[in-house]
């Protein structure tokens, strides 16, 4: 199921979390940059789902199973992101191992010459 070797394609894409039919169109074949029809899916689940159902009406069976699977899924992504953005979590800032380091030696440094002034 390459697009590229079948001249009937159909995927599922999320552009910033709204989610696109893509079909390519045999039609289009000699220009490549408008090869692929874009159609823009509803926000509703159910009302995505027969959307797909109308515009893929005529295509093979198999086809259609495996959008409305990736349909799904991309949805369950987009609702787990919503909910993970709502969540306050603390922002996790990464320390450079080499000064953490170069830290800890001019500590035990500086502890040895406390301890050489006593």
């Amino acid at each position: 199921s390459c697009p590229l070797a079948n001249s009937r394609y159909a995927t599922i894409r999320e552009i910033d979390g709204v989610c696109y039919l893509f079909m390519k169109t045999i039609e289009r074949a000699h220009t490549p940059n408008r090869m692929w029809q874009k159609v823009k899916l509803k926000k509703n689940y159910a009302q995505a789902l027969a959307q797909l159902d109308e515009h893929l009406a005529h295509w093979p069976k198999f086809l259609v199973h495996k959008n409305k699977q990736r349909l799904t899924k991309i949805t369950q992504y987009l609702i787990r992101m919503r909910k993970l953005a709502l969540k306050a979590r603390p922002k996790l800032m990464t320390m450079p191992a080499r000064t953490e380091k170069r830290e800890l030696r001019r500590e035990a440094k500086a502890e040895v010459a406390a301890r050489v002034d006593k």
